[in-house]
């Protein structure tokens, strides 16, 4: 997690205002309320700038695994299409094992056929023997009775003319549909083990696709997760640093009430310098009215030297700027004193 952008240590509300509000200190050696101000904007501002950068890492981290997730979407939905192709290859070689089965059966009737047809010809041959020997034996117990007429119809050899007409055919046919039926045969067995090696193909696919599908639903559920707890952990994250803002914004607000306080003592004081000053230029005043008082005093004086020997010269009085003779016993200023004064 990132560092919270806080200062390591701060000093508390208290201290501030002793330290701002007491009355030796002097406006010369006091913090600017603008620097203050500046300071805090900026410090606001880098903390904002701080949450931001790392709510936008967060936000470009999520945004990549969802671009990745839906790559990995994208490819399950085209593995799906393929596998519904190779479906659709194994229902048809399903269709034509059906077929092959059909063929079979048709294959079966076909001899049944051929097995009746024979037993047929056989039938029909023991019938034609059995009319032949039946004739042989009317024609044995007629005479022989030679006539002018026409000779007569060969009835044995048209029956083997005929029955040799009909074997051929039979023979052909069965022959016909032998070759037939094992060209058909061939290319059934071919399709068939074409179809055995591609159903095992696409059955060994469709374990492979199992297997990655599970796979990925699996991580699927981890991402899922994963973003879960991401969430909850900016869920937490947000409310920590929106409760920091509050406690910053308090900050802020006493730092604002204590410099409004500043404020307002470095009006009383400016008040008070100002009362001051004109006390001090009053003051002066009196004083160059007692100065104009002292000297017409003394210019009406008599320049003579003091007649008694406890006279003094005069010195010069404190807190007056020009030398002014304040005599130390009752007696007349020197005439040095007034000599020095004009």
């Amino acid at each position: 997690m990132p560092s919270i952008c806080m200062p390591t240590t701060y000093r508390p509300a208290s201290c501030l205002s002793k330290t701002y509000l007491s009355s030796s200190c002097q406006p010369s050696n006091r913090r600017p309320t603008g620097c203050i101000s500046s300071s805090m904007g900026t410090y606001g501002l880098f903390c904002e700038g701080a949450f931001n950068g790392n709510e936008k890492e967060t936000m470009q981290v999520l945004n990549d695994r969802l671009a990745n997730y839906l790559e990995k979407v994208r490819q399950l939905e085209k593995e799906n299409a393929e596998l519904e192709g190779k479906i659709q290859d194994v229902y048809q070689a399903q269709v034509l094992t059906m077929i092959l089965d059909e063929l079979t059966l048709n294959k079966a009737d076909l001899e049944a056929q051929v097995e009746s047809l024979k037993e047929e010809l056989l039938c029909l041959k023991r019938n034609h023997e059995e009319e032949v020997g039946v004739l042989r034996q009317q024609l044995g117990d007629r005479l022989n009775i030679e006539v002018d007429a026409a000779p007569p119809v060969d009835l044995t050899r048209m029956l083997e003319e005929m029955r040799c007409q009909y074997e051929t055919m039979v023979q052909t046919n069965h022959r016909d549909v032998e070759e037939w039926f094992n060209m058909q045969m061939e290319e059934l067995n071919k399709q068939v083990a074409t179809s055995s090696e591609q159903l095992q193909s696409y059955q060994s696919d469709i374990i492979d696709l199992r297997r990655t599908v599970n796979t990925l639903e699996i991580e699927l559920q981890a991402q899922h997760s994963l973003r879960d707890s991401l969430e909850n952990t900016l869920g937490e994250t947000e409310g920590r640093f929106t409760s920091q803002l509050s406690q910053m914004q308090c900050m802020i607000t006493n730092v604002e009430s204590q410099l409004a306080d500043i404020r307002c003592d470095l009006e009383r004081q400016n008040q008070e310098y100002k009362v001051l000053l004109d006390v001090k230029a009053r003051l002066e005043c009196e004083i160059d009215t007692y100065r104009g008082l002292l000297e017409s005093e003394d210019s009406k004086l008599p320049c003579n030297p003091c007649s008694t020997p406890s006279c003094q010269p005069c010195a010069p009085s404190p807190g007056v700027s020009r030398s002014v003779c304040v005599p130390r016993t009752v007696c007349v200023p020197c005439s040095p004193c007034l000599q020095t004064r004009y």
